[in-house]
């Protein structure tokens, strides 16, 4: 992109932060946001939100990295992990609170968001199988190693597949979203009428 993808502004705010917003309406209750050794920028865009900030000090760290580092954050009660990419922020809480219902019935499955047959974000690892990034996997090593246990939920939210790794992407994002609030400003209109 160029440009530094967590602070792209997405309906008048940083991308991280409309990441972590959804987290917290999803009712996530421990959050941490892994960002870069000069990553103060992005973690102030966190500022007043229920995160924890984690540094990720490898300048030439994958995302793997920023998954290991994440996890060593986490206490040891966790079950499951959602990784949610900061580019993509407009996942629906709904999208995210499904995987979660899903993961109560299916604790030992990956549970992978599916919208019009595309794969989206987040994704939810069950702890143990998250925890082989710590043995030097990549999050896409353990998802084909563990192929067997992989749940699909498909879900109307084309937010879960939409992402921002062009500046292409990031218009299209940016469109999809302003339809967005012109349709949520028109059902309230309707709704006041």
């Amino acid at each position: 992109m160029g440009r530094l993808k967590q602070l792209l502004p997405v309906k008048g705010k940083p991308a991280v932060r409309c990441c972590a917003e959804t987290l917290v309406a999803a009712g996530i209750a421990d959050i941490v946001a892994v960002v870069s050794a000069e990553g103060d920028d992005v973690a102030e865009a966190l500022n007043g939100l229920p995160v924890r900030i984690v540094r990720n000090r490898n300048p030439m760290s994958d995302m793997a990295g920023s998954v290991r580092t994440g996890l060593r954050a986490l206490g040891g009660g966790v079950t499951g992990v959602v990784v949610l990419p900061a580019d993509h922020p407009l996942v629906q809480p709904s999208s995210i609170a499904d995987l979660l219902h899903e993961h109560i019935f299916s604790p030992r499955r990956i549970i992978l968001l599916l919208h019009k047959g595309r794969r989206g974000h987040p994704t939810l690892f069950p702890r143990p199988v998250i925890d082989e990034t710590l043995d030097g996997y990549t999050l896409r090593d353990v998802i084909d190693r563990h192929a067997g246990q992989i749940r699909m939920i498909v879900v109307d939210d084309e937010g879960a597949v939409l992402d921002m790794d062009t500046p292409p992407d990031y218009e299209r994002l940016l469109r999809f979203a302003e339809e967005g609030m012109e349709r949520g400003s028109d059902l309230a209109s309707l709704a006041d009428a």
